[in-house]
């Protein structure tokens, strides 16, 4: 059996789901299809870099079937996903369909896809819009699903599909990811540790942070290729990037709950001028995670790690 290393070159990390999609990358090497595969992972972690590595193994006569990437946010109505999608490059095709953010899909896409996607021992399907009937060969449309929202994916579709779920990576694999995207970059002592600590578990971050070293060298001396510490304090001076890679509103929320014991939510949203559901799913979420914050029947208050956070901030 191939190891998942040859399936996976190029990415770092995230151990648990190459082992999952390896054993489908096999099988299908042997019985010809996989399982409708679901991705489910934080923004920035790869959704959409190891449904092409996975795709890139699916062949057919010995050629890598075609990948086809859709953001579901623009399919509007099944009409559209019929007569757009579904005639034009999955008739009577061998092809990887990779619909991205598929909580997007609207209810009428999702319940087609129901039956489109219903497992069955003969690996097909029929389905009719109107008068055109779209039969689906698995052995030939293989699908591959991806989403940052669990929860907004309908459980019947989310049933359908082999789930597979990609994790925040560790700072050392962070550094790794570095190393690979300024493969001839040089690091002074732990800086680049230092730097992943700051990458908030994100590979995108990881490759914005990248851009922004190659900026900030290319202003200095021609072929610089060493990153110092003192390049790192300029940088993070110039760019005001907090330690843990915290935002200024996260900051900012931190020195808010520092003025009092305890605040409420909606007094919280007032004084920031932020609404209550984006300081729930976006600022408080991070703060939690890193015990900088918690939340309380007396309401939201600041940690004793908070406060250590804001001391060291301030010096």
């Amino acid at each position: 059996m191939t190891t998942t290393t040859n399936y996976f070159k190029g990415l770092v990390g995230q151990d648990n789901a190459k082992r999952k999609i390896g054993f489908y990358i096999d099988a299908y090497k042997n019985e010809g299809y996989i399982p409708h595969i679901m991705f489910i992972a934080p923004k920035g972690t790869g959704k959409t870099a190891f449904a092409e590595s996975l795709g890139k193994n699916l062949t057919k006569d010995g050629r890598v079937k075609p990948f086809l990437a859709i953001n579901c946010s623009q399919v509007k109505n099944l009409k559209q996903f019929f007569n757009e999608l579904i005639i034009p490059c999955l008739v009577d095709r061998d092809i990887t369909l990779f619909l991205d953010e598929c909580s997007e899909l609207p209810k009428d896409v999702e319940m087609a896809l129901l039956t489109i996607l219903n497992p069955n021992k003969n690996l097909r399907t029929e389905f009719t819009y109107e008068d055109y009937t779209f039969e689906c060969d698995f052995r030939r449309v293989s699908f591959i699903f991806a989403t940052t929202e669990a929860q907004d994916v309908f459980h019947a579709l989310m049933d359908r599909c082999e789930r597979i779920d990609l994790e925040d990576y560790s700072y050392d694999e962070l550094a790794q990811i570095m190393q690979l995207i300024n493969e001839r970059q040089k690091w002074e002592g732990d800086v680049l540790h230092r730097i992943s600590t700051t990458l908030r578990g994100n590979a995108r971050k990881a490759q914005q942070m990248a851009d922004k070293i190659r900026l900030a060298l290319s202003k200095k001396t021609r072929n610089k290729t060493v990153f110092t510490k003192k390049d790192w304090k300029g940088l993070s001076h110039t760019m005001t990037i907090y330690p843990l890679g915290l935002t200024g509103a996260e900051v900012r929320l931190l020195r808010t709950l520092n003025e009092q014991k305890y605040i409420r939510l909606v007094n919280l949203s007032a004084k920031l001028g932020l609404s209550k559901g984006c300081l729930q799913r976006d600022h408080e979420l991070y703060l939690q995670k890193h015990n900088l914050m918690e939340v309380t029947p007396h309401g939201r208050a600041i940690t004793t790690q908070g406060l250590n956070y804001l001391k060291k901030l301030d010096k």
